[in-house]
């Protein structure tokens, strides 16, 4: 018995690394557009689906990120400025995208665009905090897709949201997962929405990498901003040595769990913009797979249990 479910399970893992092995054609008359290519995952894409022979359209926030980009790609590769939070500038660059690919459309738009602070417990924000990220995040995502959708429809292409495992569980306060619980929702509702015009929504859901978004330092000067704007009933809530135990746990946990093969994300994305049969859901990292996304199907009870093990307790914790 045994070893016929061990078979099948063998089977069905061979067999789906066959099937997704397939490329879509014509790479060059293919148009990709990528946000968030300052750095990072995004950065990475843009250089390696341009050696892939995609046109890619990278969206950089800054002119260097732009310039570094133009100089280390083919001519294929176009740059555009992008504030995911400026919906005349999402416009502006859509109706350019439009021009761009003509009648053969928009293959593939990929949210990658993203912000990791301010991030602390719930009670060191304000909505203004909240609004901030998730203007980036959630609204610049839904605002980028919905303003080149019907190029994408057209073309029978690929939307490939960027969210997170923490849109799957949430230890942490803020409004990080909030934003990606949002992008998982907003990317399942599109996905049925859409596959009756042949369009494919995929989401890559990333363990912990050496980015931005887990640089200690970053996050660290976040929360120390936080921390001295916020009432001192709160800090005293916490007591005065909270902070220093925050940033030594995050220099010290964020070092071991954050992965620095950045590639293990940027082979998901390209995979879910060229292979023919791509998977719905990517979880690159090996955390995602063993820790996380497990735990997000464990009991809530017990899931709360194991993670406040290891969180830093407050001054006026309850014992």
């Amino acid at each position: 018995m045994y070893f016929y479910l061990l078979g099948l399970v063998v089977f069905y893992y061979v067999f789906r690394w066959f099937r997704e092995r397939a490329r879509v054609p014509d790479k060059s008359d293919k148009h990709v557009y990528i946000t968030g290519c300052d750095s990072g995952f995004g950065n990475m894409l843009a250089r390696h689906l341009d050696k892939e022979g995609f046109c890619v359209i990278a969206a950089c926030f800054t002119e260097k990120g732009e310039e570094e980009l133009r100089k280390a790609c083919s001519a294929r590769l176009t740059t555009v400025h992008l504030d995911v939070t400026n919906v005349d500038n999402i416009t502006k660059v859509a109706a350019v995208i439009k021009d761009k690919v003509g009648q053969r459309g928009l293959w593939g738009v990929v949210n990658n665009a993203g912000v990791a602070v301010p991030s602390a417990p719930c009670d060191w924000l304000t909505i203004d905090d909240y609004k901030s990220m998730l203007n980036v995040n959630l609204n610049g995502v839904i605002a980028v897709t919905l303003s080149v959708l019907p190029l994408i429809k057209k073309a029978r292409g690929r939307v490939v949201n960027v969210a997170s495992v923490f849109g799957r569980i949430s230890p942490v306060g803020g409004p990080y997962t909030v934003s990606k619980y949002g992008v998982e929702a907003f990317n399942d509702s599109l996905r049925m929405n859409m596959k009756p015009f042949g369009v494919k929504v995929l989401c890559i859901e990333p363990g912990f990498f050496k980015t931005t978004v887990t640089d200690s330092a970053v996050l660290g000067r976040s929360v120390k901003l936080l921390w001295e704007k916020m009432p001192q009933e709160v800090r005293d809530d916490y007591g005065p040595d909270y902070l220093d135990k925050v940033d030594v746990m995050m220099k010290e946990k964020l070092a071991q769990m954050s992965d620095g093969d950045l590639m293990k994300v940027v082979s998901c994305m390209e995979h879910a913009v060229s292979a023919v049969h791509p998977r719905t859901r990517y979880s690159p990292g090996w955390d995602a797979k063993i820790f996380w996304l497990p735990m997000s199907y464990m009991p809530t009870v017990f899931a709360d249990w194991l993670l406040l093990r290891e969180a830093i307790k407050p001054a006026k914790a309850i014992q």
